[in-house]
């Protein structure tokens, strides 16, 4: 209003993932709330697959609510479209009403499905910190470690994006937080080996 004095201000993120700003404004002895609205731009993946140059799937992860018949048609389609393209075509694709950003590391390609008017390139950034972290914990990761050690690649990967949102970016925290788990199942594995044998 005309003659406002601004008292403060806060930001919330509203319920659709919007940031709603709230001003305090006084004026004339009275105080008026006005609520601004935005988007807050973060990027939400929609789903991830992790499947080999064969075309079998050796990892998914669903931050949208799919029927079953539909996840295998969506699997079904996706890896022909992405290993029928060649190698210098771009990573980008559209399938139905989303966007898909893939990439090829050896014999892997790692694909995500994200909203048409999202950022390529930082979903590309958020693949490759998930392969940096597969490396790092594995040395050198390939094909068999995402095999016969899949359910650490779905903790690293529930450490690194949580409901399709990045959460923690700092490999240092998330190889920390998976060592701690590994140590908690060597425990867990020591402590039922004695009762097993009576030794406590």
């Amino acid at each position: 209003p005309f003659g406002a004095q601004l008292l403060g201000s806060m930001q919330m993120q509203g319920p659709s993932g919007e940031v709603m700003t709230t001003e305090r404004v006084g004026s004339l002895g009275r105080a008026h709330v006005i609520i601004h609205s935005q988007t807050s731009g973060i990027t939400m993946i929609q789903y991830i697959l992790l499947f080999s140059r064969q075309g079998k799937v050796r990892l998914q992860k669903w931050y949208q609510a799919y029927a079953a018949k539909d996840k295998k048609k969506i699997q079904r389609e996706l890896v022909s479209a992405v290993l029928a393209r060649k190698s210098k075509m771009c990573n980008f694709l559209e399938y139905g009403d989303l966007k898909i950003v893939y990439k090829r590391y050896a014999s892997l390609f790692f694909c995500a499905a994200v909203e048409p008017e999202d950022n390529e390139l930082i979903v590309l950034e958020i693949i490759h910190r998930y392969v940096e972290l597969l490396d790092k914990y594995f040395g050198s990761v390939c094909e068999l470690d995402v095999i016969f050690n899949f359910e650490k690649a779905y903790y690293m990967l529930d450490e690194l994006i949580v409901g399709g949102a990045i959460q923690e970016s700092s490999k240092k925290n998330i190889v920390r937080a998976i060592t701690a788990q590994d140590m908690l199942q060597e425990t867990d594995e020591q402590t039922k080996l004695l009762q097993e044998y009576n030794l406590m």
